[in-house]
């Protein structure tokens, strides 16, 4: 059997919602061994359904695959234990608890009682601050952050990104910061403390909106579709379905003139260089989408992209989803029955992912996961009665 590149490596995963269960998620596909401890109430995203299988959401099951599941009460000292025994020996912790929680269990000395343990925190704001402590959601940070006030149409209303990128990159973050910490352990032996917080992640995420602020003093504005330092870069009308064209330099818009028979555009002052074609858009777009409506969208897309021009179709998820290169890209993997999902898009040629647990139920590992930590039979049973662990009946 071919062993993942994190092959070893114990994680506690004691997070809840995305940024924190996403980290461990790409962890457990890289062969990390993942332990997801749930309180009574369960993970939120269990319930962000519809879609439900097995009691839980879709939501749920694509961030918490390649993990055993367990739900421990951990505001019962008994609870607390459990923990602590968990953290003996592992390697990571990810938990994205209300600051002072940890603190509150009597685990805030984390560093001195696991020295080698890497404890990595999602949060809001992090830990001070203005708005150190505070929660904090994908939306709404996306609001404070400026993300919404420079997506949208021009002269209309900012407007949310339509899918959680603040907690997903948050969620990148968490787990290259992880792996960065696991690497400097190889030298110095110690664990250290990693802190990866939304509204960090959705200002790292305003590029190139706070440069060009920075340099120039202007206040980035809303382009809709179009790219704010680049033409043409923009949806456009063919003669049948719209496509995106991407430009990034001359040679590319050559060829997307010669293709369209406007030999003589690129020699055009106005639109000779892209800080040129940026003064005058509209026009570029209307000359361009008039030859465009002789060809039909696809066709033209497929061709031009073939030639060395960005471009493309604007496809939904389910023609993504059906897509030849898709499937090449083995970018959808199923698990069992019940489980199916996007694959990680992460590949390694020795060591790749691998596909080997569904999400947990609720409480589905939970005695197991005791035994092999030598809590006996009896001690079990009494965890059980008091309501400190749930079993999945």
């Amino acid at each position: 059997m071919q062993h993942g590149a994190l092959d070893g490596i114990r994680v506690v995963d004691l997070s809840r919602v995305l940024g924190g269960p996403f980290a461990a998620q790409v962890l457990a596909d890289h062969g990390a061994s993942v332990i997801k401890v749930e309180p009574p109430a369960g993970d939120d995203t269990r319930l962000w359904g519809p879609p439900f299988r097995q009691e839980s959401a879709a939501y749920f099951a694509g961030i918490n695959r390649n993990k055993r599941g367990m739900v421990v009460d951990f505001s019962t000292q008994e609870g607390q234990q459990l923990l602590a025994d968990l953290l003996v020996s592992a390697d990571v912790l990810i938990e994205n608890f209300k600051i002072g929680t940890l603190e509150k269990w009597g685990l805030g000395d984390l560093q001195q009682r696991f020295p080698r343990l890497i404890h990595c925190r999602v949060s809001g704001f992090g830990a001070d601050g203005p708005l150190g402590a505070l929660p904090g959601y994908d939306s709404v940070i996306q609001a404070m952050t400026g993300i919404m006030s420079v997506n949208g149409d021009e002269g209309a209303e900012a407007l949310r990104v339509g899918l959680p990128v603040v907690d997903m990159v948050t969620g990148m973050n968490a787990a290259m910061g992880v792996l960065l910490a696991l690497q400097a352990r190889q030298r110095s032996g110690q664990g250290q403390f990693v802190e990866a917080a939304l509204y960090d992640s959705g200002i790292s995420l305003l590029h190139p909106h706070v440069p060009n602020y920075l340099w120039s003093g202007n206040m980035p504005k809303r382009t809709g579709n179009a790219h704010p330092n680049i033409t043409p870069y923009d949806v456009y009308q063919s003669g049948t379905t719209p496509v995106y064209i991407a430009v990034g330099n001359n040679r590319q818009f050559a060829k997307l003139c010669e293709y369209l028979a406007l030999p003589s555009i690129p020699e055009d002052e106005r639109f000779s260089s892209n800080a040129n074609r940026c003064q005058h858009r509209q026009e570029l777009k209307t000359i361009l989408e008039k030859a465009m409506s002789l060809h039909d969208g696809k066709q033209l897309a497929a061709e031009l992209i073939q030639q060395g021009v960005p471009c493309g179709p604007i496809l939904d998820v389910a023609d993504v989803v059906q897509h030849p290169h898709t499937q090449h890209r083995q970018m959808l993997v199923s698990i069992g029955e019940h489980y199916q999902g996007i694959a990680s898009p992460i590949k390694l040629d020795k060591t790749p992912a691998s596909y080997r647990l569904p999400p947990p139920q609720f409480a589905e590992h939970s005695t197991e996961i005791l035994r092999e930590y030598g809590v006996d039979e009896s001690a079990i049973t009494r965890l059980l009665e008091q309501g400190v662990v749930k079993q999945k009946a």
